[in-house]
């Protein structure tokens, strides 16, 4: 077992990725909580979906930033190297070619840190996750 040295927690993995003290309770806490380096990306890519999204309320799900309208519609998270964007599997499947710059998997979306964000893009999937969760 490994004891995290900040908050005393126990792990199976030595150096096991985790949140020290209290769990954020808003998107603004989570994205404050984040390293520096990565608050730009996690604010532009917010501030993307709210638009996108307006009707949708922001919670944290999952240790995640997400927007529920009935369920689940879209979430996004921090990585050491990018930022993950969690549309779900039909969403991945539905913007594939628009994707094939990117690292996608069952559900899931790489932005690196050291390319631009395509907000545009992040803004079509975010709507159309929204209009999928309406039907």
């Amino acid at each position: 077992m490994w004891e995290c040295p900040k908050c005393g927690r126990k792990f199976k993995n030595t150096n096991q990725n985790h949140y020290c003290g209290t769990a954020p309770q808003t998107i603004e806490e989570y994205i404050a909580q984040q390293p520096e380096y990565t608050r730009t990306y996690l604010l532009q890519i917010s501030e993307t979906i709210r638009s996108a999204l307006p009707d949708a309320i922001q919670k944290i799900s999952w240790s995640m930033p997400t927007y529920w309208k009935k369920r689940n519609l879209i979430q996004f998270a921090a990585s050491k190297k990018h930022v993950g964007l969690y549309p779900g599997p039909a969403a991945v499947e539905a913007f594939a070619n628009q994707l094939a710059a990117y690292k996608t998997s069952k559900g899931t979306i790489q932005f690196p840190y050291d390319k631009p964000l395509p907000l545009a893009l992040i803004a079509k999937i975010a709507a159309w996750c929204g209009k999928e969760g309406e039907e």
